[in-house]
């Protein structure tokens, strides 16, 4: 009945195929950053790379820190960033990041300012599956207690997909907040929870007896890999780089390209040569 529910067979898990991962986007109103232009070169090159389907890290557009009277403007950046992806040649999959909530275009009892995001691109946390992998697009830009969290609503969502997801399923998670990272012991010699968020170790648990293979990261704008028990993390630099500025701590404007062959994969980090306009 699980296969079924989910159209899972292990001769699906067996063929080839790639995709791309482009996260931290940031699409912003400033013309001198011309970082639609950015986004435009780097989705040419994952359409020329033979990838099937682009997935979308997070902080797509600039939005959070605009207030009530901008609202027009939150909205252009989100109408610009979405015929974007509608012009593209391949599917999208999109995550939310902390920088897509747009915290005046929210509902009452909706307390993570996902309004404008889900107006234009539905829902923050959902799966699809593709060639036998199940792809799991997870919201770890809500907040609990003041944290980057998944919250219950999610996490029992989370549950009930598992709890039919075949256990030898190849599965990916993309989530924009991470659940590891090193920025800060690299960066600044100390470790914090800060910019993970708060319930990432009980949500990887949730996977235990599942196979997870991947988890695909945002937000740090460093590129990471980490490998935890079997499970490889990888934070996947930004297409911004340093937010439109050149390369951040050595990390060049850049995506994720994963290639999939069979049950294992392999990736590369691609620089798609963005010349940055110093202003």
């Amino acid at each position: 009945m699980f296969i079924l529910l989910l159209g899972f067979s292990a001769g699906q898990a067996q063929e080839k195929f790639s995709f791309a991962f482009l996260t931290d986007m940031h699409v912003n109103a400033n013309p001198k950053s011309r970082s639609l232009d950015g986004l435009k070169q780097a989705v040419r090159t994952a359409e020329a790379s033979g990838a099937d389907f682009i997935i979308s890290g997070g902080d797509n557009v600039d939005v959070d820190g605009m207030k009530a009277d901008r609202k027009a403007d939150a909205v252009k950046l989100y109408q610009d960033y979405k015929q974007v992806v509608e012009a593209s040649t391949l599917k999208w999959h999109l995550t939310i990041g902390n920088h897509d909530r747009y915290w005046h275009n929210e509902q009452p009892g909706a307390p993570h300012g996902a309004g404008l995001f889900t107006s234009f691109f539905g829902d923050t946390y959902y799966s699809f599956e593709h060639k036998g992998w199940l792809f799991i697009v997870l919201n770890s830009a809500q907040v609990c207690a003041g944290k980057y969290c998944v919250d219950e609503v999610q996490q029992q969502w989370l549950a009930e997909l598992l709890n039919r997801t075949p256990k030898d399923q190849p599965i990916v998670v993309s989530a924009h907040v991470p659940f590891l990272s090193l920025y800060y012991p690299v960066l600044e010699g100390r470790y914090t929870d800060t910019d993970t968020f708060a319930n990432q170790k009980e949500i990887f648990d949730m996977f235990g007896s599942h196979n997870l293979k991947l988890v695909l990261q945002g937000h740090q704008h460093l590129y990471e890999e980490i490998k935890v028990k079997g499970v490889q993390f990888i934070t996947a630099g930004a297409v911004s780089a340093n937010w439109w500025g050149g390369a951040f701590h050595g990390t060049e404007e850049g995506f994720l390209k994963v290639n999939v062959d069979g049950d294992g994969f392999s990736w590369e980090y691609v620089d798609y040569g963005w010349e940055v306009n110093k202003y």
